[in-house]
């Protein structure tokens, strides 16, 4: 317990699994955990008088019970003895020889295959905040700074599984980013810049971080460093796979603040059993391809000549059919080359995975031969810039038997022929019978004996036999040892010289396997990088042909991608909704198009139920698979590159954290509106529907404006249930009206699911609340409160007093029957803003200022 006490004082925030013979133990508080996690018995034992709590499995069992703890959330150190108990009279040298925690996993049954499991680090500067990520299972090291938005956004990118912060920003974490990441707090002396920066350079090996392009991230770097540090701290010190670190370049992707992420529901959603978009597209059969995938999805790209080399790569495997085929056939022979590397990186990969890596390796070279002989310029570059690793897998062959165990003490582990002195002794172990035999057939002639045998034992090893009846015949050179009711056991030089070979041979054998194997894995450690390499590029291959085999099945097409601002789908479809469709029900496609100078703004109308979220939604997803590289869910899709989605949809309450419906609704619109560009695509769902009406319409009236009048021009789709908004369109000239088409049966409406050109008359709340079977009362209520208010506050006069209350902002600025504002009035007319230069702007509106300043001294 002293030992015990010792070693849980170095690791007092992790759950101690402590070796005691063939069990892994835990003991007090670690045990109270254990017992209730992993639903085993938990029972107490007296150490000097003391009641500790004891909870425990066996140690072969640890692959089944490590994962159940790491997945809720503990930190593990696992405690080994050092030596072997034989070897020592006192007690066993015990120490920790790995720390697991949820964001440091190499354990496949923790991992899962088509996810990254990350570490991130998150840094707390002076105006901005650093954060990178870091997933030591495949290598990968990230890093980027920004606001706290930004750094929000990546966040739920990359879905880090464990999140260090130092100390002293505990709240300011939980106040930024909610509570919902397991979050590991570290000392504050971690995060410092001349720390960080001697952990980097001395990981990999540089005078200077500028060859990663990453010198000019003080905050990215403090975060970096404070991953790496933690790595050490948790026993993990051979990293060779880890050999470069890179910015993650937010400027060259689409911009989608985590409400985006969230409302269209990427790859998670709040409702049990939905299906994301990432559940629709995901025909990858890699590993490495599934988590590439998911990083794609992430960050679209901008770049239309990289968008166009995606869909020139997938139009050509849609077409050649057979190609596709072949190239998915070896991809599905390979395991998960890039987390098999990076076992070998830290030590932790057994023969029978190594065997797995040849394997894969193996397939590399049809592929490489599939790409570099196709006719796409994109595959025959990821053609070349495979490595078939041919020295590597004639190597592992060699050295290595096929059926190579797991477990190294197992045997069998070296192939036949691969070393002298191993066939040997493997031949003087194997070949004891007929040596044995030869032995018995040489003394049964020598002494006459008939029924002499020989045999072993545990205690006294190998013997020969003799009954009774034939003890007058035994040699003296024989030494007794055994004596036995009706025989007697003896020894002989011969067999004692012969015993001592083949145990010695045993364990000689043993040790000779787990050398060669070791020194195996260290000649592999030079094909770290090449074979990285590879599934990196097997990843893209993987992608790519999924999004092939995905516009197959489903019937998309390729999207002309360009340099315009003009947004025009044809027939456009959800992809999510159409695979959930009852049986022979078709989907009703839409037509779509935004621009800047005619229809910057659609304003859908049209009663619930009826589509219009998934108008908008559709519209977002269908320009995002675009600019991912994927083909589209339409007849013809025509797309200027788009820089940031917003979407701001329905009412998500933060209630958990403090906020009411409308205040983030307002927070998300605020964002929104702060943040436009030339590029943007802005989708709002039902907007100020969380306060009164009359609050409602003004609210998303006076927001149509501003994005109408803001020099971005912003392509917005806008669906209300406000009828009042279609006036707009009077007013402004880029504002178009479409409604979502219903048709009235006598007493129930028919919801067509079109978009049509024109506003909608009425809502149909009623018609939707008998639908969903409330009480026909109710129902009839309903309707004669709708008919006494619609007497009493009539769509029309509520227009009206918009109208009016537009007309009074521009009459009121201006007191037509005074001259010099009337003067005033005739400068601003004549202005041309699109010629005027900031500078000429500001002596302009200074000249006004004097004017209206000699008319106050006139006055005065």
């Amino acid at each position: 317990m002293q030992q015990y006490n010792a070693i849980k004082a170095k690791h007092p925030d992790a759950l101690l699994l402590f070796r005691v013979g063939d069990f892994y133990e835990t003991f007090g508080e670690d045990a109270v955990k254990a017992a209730k996690i992993l639903g085993i018995i938990q029972t107490y034992r007296n150490n000097g008088g003391d009641k500790t709590e004891l909870a425990g499995f066996p140690h072969h069992s640890l692959n089944t019970y490590l994962p159940k703890l790491v997945k809720a959330g503990q930190r593990v150190a696992i405690c080994d003895q050092l030596e072997d108990p034989k070897l020592t009279k006192s007690i066993v040298k015990r120490g920790v020889t790995e720390l697991v925690t949820p964001g440091v996993a190499l354990n496949d049954d923790i991992l899962s295959s088509k996810s990254n499991n990350f570490l991130c680090a998150v840094h707390f500067g002076r105006n901005k905040l650093g954060v990178s990520f870091l997933d030591i299972s495949t290598g990968e090291f990230l890093t980027s700074e920004g606001s706290a938005e930004q750094i929000d956004k990546l966040l739920q990118n990359f879905a880090p599984n464990e999140v260090l912060v130092s100390k002293s920003h505990k709240n300011d974490f939980t106040d930024q980013f909610g509570t919902q990441f397991h979050t590991f707090f570290l000392e504050d002396w971690i995060f410092q810049e001349d720390f960080a920066h001697e952990s980097l350079n001395n990981h990999f090996k540089t005078k200077n971080l500028k060859g990663f392009g990453i010198d000019h991230l003080g905050n990215g770097i403090i975060s970096s460093g404070a991953v790496l540090h933690y790595l050490s701290e948790t026993q993990h010190r051979q990293l060779q796979h880890i050999n470069k670190i890179q910015r993650i370049a937010e400027e060259e992707y689409v911009w989608m603040d985590r409400f985006t992420i969230r409302n269209l529901e990427l790859y998670h959603s709040h409702n049990l059993n939905a299906v994301t978009l990432l559940d629709i597209i995901d025909k990858t059969i890699s590993p490495m391809g599934g988590r590439l995938l998911k990083r794609w999805l992430a960050l679209p790209l901008k770049n239309v000549e990289k968008i166009k080399e995606r869909h020139q790569v997938v139009s050509y495997f849609k077409d050649e059919e057979t190609q596709l085929e072949k190239n998915q056939h070896w991809i599905k022979q390979m395991g998960d080359l890039e987390r098999l590397i990076s076992k070998l990186a830290t030590g932790k990969i057994n023969p029978k995975e190594v065997i797995q890596l040849k394997n894969s390796l193996e397939a590399v070279g049809p592929i490489k031969q599939l790409a570099t002989q196709s006719t796409n310029a994109s595959l025959q570059q990821i053609g070349q810039q495979l490595n078939d690793c041919e020295t590597l897998r004639n190597k592992v062959k060699e050295t290595l038997n096929e059926a190579a165990p797991i477990n190294i003490q197992k045997g069998d582990t070296i192939a036949e022929g691969y070393s002298e002195e191993l066939d040997e002794l493997r031949n003087l172990a194997f070949s004891s019978k007929d040596y044995l035999d030869k032995m018995l057939e040489r003394e049964t002639e020598l002494t006459g004996i008939t029924s002499l045998k020989i045999a072993s034992n545990n205690v006294f090893g190998y013997y020969i036999e003799v009954r009774n009846t034939h003890k007058d015949k035994v040699p003296e050179t024989w030494i007794r040892k055994q004596t036995l009711v009706n025989a007697e056991r003896y020894i002989t030089e011969e067999l004692k010289e012969y015993e001592a070979k083949i145990l010695g041979a045993e364990e000689r054998i043993l040790h000779l396997e787990q050398q060669l194997f070791e020194q195996l894995l260290v000649w592999l450690q030079e094909y770290i990088v090449p074979v990285q390499k590879n599934a990196q590029l097997i990843a893209q291959l993987d992608c790519l042909s999924g999004f092939a085999q995905l516009a197959k099945e489903n019937n998309y097409v390729v999207p002309h991608v360009n340099e315009s601002t003009v947004l025009q789908i044809k027939d456009g479809r959800h992809p999510v909704i159409e695979k959930q469709l009852p049986l022979g029900e078709s989907y009703i496609t839409n037509d779509v198009i935004l621009n800047r100078d005619k229809q910057q703004i659609i304003m859908i109308t049209g009663p619930n139920m009826s589509g219009k979220s998934a108008i908008l939604r559709q519209t977002a997803l269908v320009v995002l698979l675009a600019q991912m590289g994927s083909f589209v869910p339409a007849s013809e899709a025509h797309i200027g590159v788009v820089d940031k989605i917003f979407t701001r949809v329905g009412a998500s309450d933060n209630i958990s954290m403090g906020e009411s419906t409308f205040m983030v609704e307002m927070n998300e619109t605020a964002s929104i509106l702060n943040n436009l560009s030339e590029r943007s695509l802005v989708l709002l769902d039902e907007i100020g529907r969380g306060t009164s009406t009359y609050d409602g319409i003004s609210i998303a009236w006076a927001i149509s404006e501003y994005l109408h009048e803001h020099p971005s021009r912003a392509k917005t789709l806008f669906a209300t249930h406000y009828h009042e908004l279609n006036e707009m369109t009077n007013t402004f000239e880029r504002i178009k009206n479409f409604n979502v088409s219903v048709k009235e049966l006598k007493d129930n409406v028919l919801f067509l699911r079109k978009l049509v050109p024109g506003g909608s008359e009425h809502s149909f709340g009623i018609h939707v609340a008998k639908m969903a079977g409330m009480p026909q009362q109710v129902v009839q209520k309903a309707n004669k409160i709708l008919k006494k208010l619609e007497k009493s506050h009539s769509s029309e006069e509520i227009s009206d007093k918009l109208q009016v209350a537009q007309n009074e902002m521009q009459l009121s600025f201006f007191n037509l029957d005074d001259p010099l504002l009337e003067e005033i009035k005739e400068e601003i007319l004549h202005l041309d803003i699109d010629t005027l230069t900031p500078v000429e702007a500001l002596m302009k509106l200074n000249e006004i200022k004097r004017l209206l300043g000699k008319k106050k001294k006139a006055s005065s």
